[in-house]
């Protein structure tokens, strides 16, 4: 079974990488600011899901390499 992406594909693999770190960074932040504790367990939440979600990501990426 091939993996390899498209062009299109690839970009937007590589588009929605960049936007989903630049929400784990906003999480982290907001997290280290707020300080209501039932918030911060949400953007804890947030950013383990991010992190794992990255991962998967990241794996997809390696398989689109032509």
């Amino acid at each position: 079974m091939d993996n390899r992406y498209g062009a299109h594909e690839t970009c937007d693999l590589h588009e929605i990488t960049a936007f989903k770190a630049l929400c784990l960074t906003k999480s982290k932040t907001m997290q280290a600011l707020v300080e209501d504790p039932e918030l911060k367990a949400l953007l804890q939440t947030d950013i383990e899901q991010s992190t794992r979600q990255l991962k998967e990501l990241d794996s997809l990426l390696a398989n689109s390499v032509h």
